[in-house]
């Protein structure tokens, strides 16, 4: 193949993020929303939010790695954030979805999306854990919008939702502030439970 067509092949490919269903509910309860809308959210989230950024970040990088880090769940599937099953072989479905779709790229394009791809995995770099924290944070903002959605839907408990919270801890602390209120909310009415 030329290098257009595995382009164009790629281009294709990841259309099939739009049909990959998370458990996240829109904010207008209507449907759930699927990943291809998951992630051009958080890569407006990424330009709006980088002044709380714990430390500097390259915008572009960090958005590029919302863009790529979950088209490996054209292959792997989606795993819920609180199915501790799912997580068992999380990693070895998402390395070969991730040989296979990027490997559909030309070899630099590919090995780049790639590396971006196991950055955000990592989280060591300041544009990772911006990254990671802007993926922790937009399903909660979608939770606290929708009464509880998933939380309730699943009986999510407190200590997961803390847990599953670090990130922005770690990576934007002034917005994790704002994070802890809606926790702490969200019990007081019973959308998460203790």
């Amino acid at each position: 193949m030329s290098r257009l067509e595995q382009q164009l092949t790629f281009i294709l490919e990841i259309d099939k993020l739009k049909t990959v269903l998370r458990q996240t509910l829109l904010t207008d309860m209507s449907r759930r929303e699927n990943t291809a809308e998951h992630s051009w959210h958080l890569a407006v989230m990424g330009m709006l939010l980088t002044e709380y950024a714990i430390e500097p970040v390259d915008v572009l990088r960090a958005i590029k790695m919302v863009l790529v880090h979950d088209i490996v769940e054209i292959d792997a599937g989606d795993t819920f954030a609180y199915d501790t099953a799912g997580y068992t072989d999380k990693d070895d479905r998402e390395q070969r979805a991730a040989d296979r779709i990027f490997g559909l790229l030309p070899e630099e394009q590919g090995r780049e999306f790639r590396e971006l791809w196991a950055e955000f995995e990592a989280r060591q770099t300041a544009e990772s854990k911006y990254a990671n924290a802007l993926d922790r944070l937009q399903p909660l903002l979608h939770n606290w919008k929708t009464e509880g959605g998933t939380w309730r839907i699943h009986n999510v408990t407190k200590p997961a939702v803390l847990r599953r919270m670090e990130p922005v801890k770690i990576g934007m602390p002034e917005v994790y502030v704002v994070v802890k209120k809606i926790i702490e909310d969200a019990c007081r009415v019973g959308w998460i439970a203790e």
